[in-house]
């Protein structure tokens, strides 16, 4: 079996945090078979999602970046990326799965997913100082106590079935919403990284 390669693109400021599933509900098996559990072998063990965008690529944070461990199943089949590099509307309603922590010290090995609304720039923009529109999305209904946060960094923002975002950061008591790193805006970075991959007979 031919290794996965981690792609990966985004930075988070320092000291953020994000990917922990809060108010959502235990995933139907297979319902989400583009995840990938990424463990991390740095001074200590550290886990993240991933997702397959490519049989042979796992798109996960940058801050997972490390000597990374990636297990492929017959189970798993990669996800779309957008096609475009069209913004997506705000109340455009999307999916985030992860592994990650249920609560401040709840703990799953179960598959958590949880349905989140796009909102406006200007929610994350008061909130975050480093949020940008242009690479980054605001995602997660402030009135509701349903987001991303620790544990699961790295997870795909699914949105009609073509991932959009990645979790990236989000306050420390995982109150949405939330930010994830806009994956259009890399689309032509990421096309020219698979391509040369596959151009040097590294896959």
């Amino acid at each position: 079996m031919q290794p996965l390669l981690l792609l990966v693109v985004l930075l988070l400021p320092p000291r953020a945090r994000a990917g922990q599933i809060i108010g959502g509900q235990e995933a139907r098996p297979h319902s989400h078979p583009y995840m990938a559990y990424v463990q991390i072998q740095t001074p200590r063990l550290q886990t993240c999602g991933g997702f397959l965008v490519r049989e042979d690529f796992v798109m996960t944070a940058a801050h997972c970046l490390g000597r990374s461990r990636v297990t492929r199943n017959r189970a798993v089949r990669p996800v779309a990326l957008p096609q475009t590099q069209d913004s997506l509307s705000p109340g455009t309603l999307c999916t985030v799965a992860g592994w990650g922590l249920l609560g401040l010290n709840r703990r799953t090995d179960v598959l958590q997913d949880v349905q989140l609304a796009v909102q406006r720039n200007g929610e994350c923009s008061r909130r975050f100082v480093f949020y940008t529109g242009q690479t980054q999305i605001c995602v997660g209904d402030p009135r509701e106590r349903k987001s991303a946060f620790l544990g699961d960094s790295g997870g795909p923002l699914v949105c009609n079935n073509v991932a959009q975002g990645i979790v990236s950061y989000g306050n420390r008591f995982g109150t949405p919403p939330a930010v994830f790193t806009r994956i259009s805006s890399f689309l032509p970075w990421i096309r020219r990284t698979m391509r040369r991959f596959k151009e040097w007979g590294l896959e």
